[in-house]
């Protein structure tokens, strides 16, 4: 959860309540590439990994203090990423696939490892050593072998053509441009920095490029179908657009600074790369893969937070609230964020640390909220906890913010509107107030959402299966993207499918 807010800047926070995920999965990246990652926006702890060799008894010598360049970049990532997620089963299917991937790779001699992240976040990536990191939700995403083949084939493509590096020396070139351009003092509206910006935009979407049709050419000669990188691309543009329409928004649209290329242009040369390299096609191997996910969590991790609905708990804190009517809640790393009426309603939830001897109206008077009306502040107790309440107006926009203390942290609830009419406020000062502390034994019993495996009968549709779904925003959209279906209606008999479950 972040730290500052500042209410003046009412239209960037509700963009980004609109694009949450996606902005932090393209942001997190960016900064990696100086550590030599090869990332994709689009898209095991080191030793021993479990279940195999014998368990070192606790007398064992331990090394300390010797921490390389690479297991200190391993240590970021999973801690970027939400921590390791620890399935033997799945790790071990997943470096099958990679063992097969490196013998059919335009370097057969290296080896590759997979760590699997611990985040419902669409993603994959690896460092030049050979990790290979996929997360949660890129499994999830996936409905076979060959398309997860293609994801992780994408990044060893990255690996062997030495895209980190030449990425980096790309860098170093542009910044060695701005520090003479600064020098000069010629640089008349950022030419040149634009220039360069473009220029290493396009460098990035042809290694893109490039590491599609590097993978596409490895999976085909490993024995997996080609066509499993489209198919997962089409499925990964779908995703996009089901979580920004529930928030009532557009996809983000394609820019020239983007580092990847638009999803339908990769689609299209993936396809035909796919057809030019394989004619009879290859094994999608979707029954072995379905049963290696089986029981995968689903969605946030318990430890960071849950989103059921209206309803956000976070067990480790040991905090709960419930969003107003109409909310759709998004919880990131920095904040829980929410949107409703197409936009015309947000909210935000985050926390700070602040001096127990500062009352909450002092800190309400702080500099961190603009436009806030003195008069209308209003102390008092929520469940049991002090807290403060007041609005702000800053152009456009009106805001209803309540501020609760537990222990040295205060829980900040900003509420963003249009229109603030007594009925809006009351819902907002509802939500404030149904802030409470949750029991040791509460939080216990906060799991995470698992993907199960259904056997359609004979009788069974699209939407019979979505029914059984425990998500409460559109569960059929969600049942046809998890299971790679373009349209509703009936399913075949005796195949299996993916839902959602407790």
């Amino acid at each position: 959860m972040g730290s500052r807010v500042n209410i003046g800047r009412a239209d960037a926070f509700t963009r980004r309540a609109s694009y949450g995920a996606r902005l932090r999965a393209c942001a997190l990246l960016a900064p990696l590439f100086a550590l030599g990652l090869a990332g994709c926006a689009t898209l095991d702890p080191y030793g021993q990994t479990p279940g195999v060799g014998p368990a070192l008894p606790p007398e064992a010598p331990r090394t300390t203090g010797v921490e390389t360049p690479d297991s200190s970049q391993h240590k970021r990532l999973v801690d970027m990423f939400g921590g390791e997620y620890k399935s033997y089963g799945i790790e071990r299917y997943l470096n099958g696939i990679l063992g097969k991937l490196a013998a059919a790779s335009e370097k057969p001699s290296e080896s590759y490892r997979v760590t699997i992240l611990n985040t419902q976040v669409v993603n994959a990536f690896a460092l030049p050593n050979g990790n290979v990191y996929v997360t949660r939700g890129m499994l999830a995403l996936a409905n076979d072998s060959s398309e997860l083949a293609a994801v992780m084939a994408h990044e060893i493509g990255h690996i062997t053509s030495g895209h980190a590096g030449q990425r980096a020396e790309a860098e170093k070139d542009q910044q060695l441009i701005r520090k003479v351009t600064d020098v000069l003092q010629k640089d008349r509206g950022g030419a040149v920095q634009a220039r360069g910006v473009a220029s290493l935009a396009n460098f990035s979407r042809q290694q893109e490029f490039d590491a599609d049709q590097i993978g596409i050419r490895t999976i085909a000669k490993a024995g997996f179908d080609p066509l499993g990188a489209s198919r997962f691309l089409t499925s990964l543009s779908r995703s996009a657009s089901l979580r920004a329409s529930l928030f009532n928004q557009r996809a983000a649209g394609q820019d020239i600074t983007s580092s990847h290329p638009s999803t339908p242009e990769r689609i299209a040369r993936a396809t035909a790369a796919a057809r030019a390299v394989s004619a009879q096609g290859g094994e999608t191997q979707r029954s072995d893969y379905l049963t290696a996910i089986d029981g995968l969590d689903f969605g946030d991790n318990p430890a960071e937070g849950l989103v059921r609905g209206r309803r956000f708990t976070h067990p480790r804190l040991g905090f709960g609230f419930m969003a107003p009517e109409g909310f759709v809640l998004e919880n990131t790393p920095q904040a829980v964020l929410g949107v409703a009426e197409g936009g015309a309603e947000a909210l935000r939830l985050d926390s700070v640390s602040v001096a127990t001897d500062t009352s909450l109206e002092s800190y309400l008077a702080m500099d961190w909220i603009s436009g806030l009306q003195p008069a209308s502040v209003r102390t008092l107790s929520i469940n049991g906890l002090p807290a403060a309440t007041g609005v702000a107006k800053s152009g456009e926009w009106q805001f209803r913010v309540g501020v609760i203390r537990m222990g040295s942290d205060i829980y900040r609830l900003i509420f963003a509107t249009t229109t603030l009419s007594d009925r809006v406020d009351q819902r907002f000062r509802d939500s404030v107030e149904s802030f409470h502390r949750i029991t040791t034994e509460e939080a216990g019993k906060l799991q995470p959402l698992h993907l199960r495996l259904v056997t359609a009968g004979s009788n069974d549709t699209a939407e019979t299966l979505a029914g059984r779904m425990a998500l409460a925003d559109r569960p059929l959209e969600w049942f046809l993207l998890l299971n790679g279906l373009d349209r509703p209606g009936e399913l075949k008999a005796g195949e299996r499918f993916k839902i959602v479950s407790d």
